[in-house]
């Protein structure tokens, strides 16, 4: 690590330490050369990836949105933002996992729907609703009918 006050390559650690819940280590350094000592951060460089919508369309992954979907899908239910938190770390956790650098919207939104049949089923047929686009009352039903099934 280069030094910032006399631009000498090498340096020691003297202290590190994990910050914000592991996700970065703060490095206490002396250099080699000076003896001054400074602070230095090492964090993970996550690899942003792209979501390929139904018409063809490429963003990038938006957590926001997912969050905006989910707190819909679970408005006026028994159901904690630290619960929607630890399962939007879930869902993102699971579509970096698959490591592919373009992920299709369709793979995003099954993930959401299995993480919310597990949560709330209220929650999870109103998402369906939404994201499923039910042509009509059938379909609905069909799908109320899946979940019933599962169930018994």
């Amino acid at each position: 690590m280069r030094c910032p006050f006399c631009f000498h390559q090498e340096s020691k650690v003297l202290d590190s330490r994990s910050t914000e819940e592991g996700a970065s280590i703060r490095r206490r350094r002396e250099c080699a050369s000076c003896a001054r000592r400074f602070t230095t951060y090492e964090r993970l460089d996550e690899v942003p990836f792209m979501v390929i919508k139904k018409d063809g369309r490429r963003e990038p992954f938006a957590r926001p949105k997912i969050l905006t979907g989910i707190l819909r899908a679970c408005e006026k239910r028994p159901i904690s933002l630290d619960q929607i938190e630890a399962m939007i770390d879930g869902i993102e956790k699971e579509v970096r996992n698959q490591m592919e650098r373009e992920v299709s919207s369709d793979i995003i939104g099954q993930v959401v729907m299995d993480q919310l049949k597990t949560l709330d089923e209220v929650a999870y047929v109103r998402f369906a609703s939404v994201y499923r686009q039910f042509k009509d009352i059938n379909s609905f039903l069909a799908e109320l009918q899946q979940l019933l099934k599962g169930d018994s």
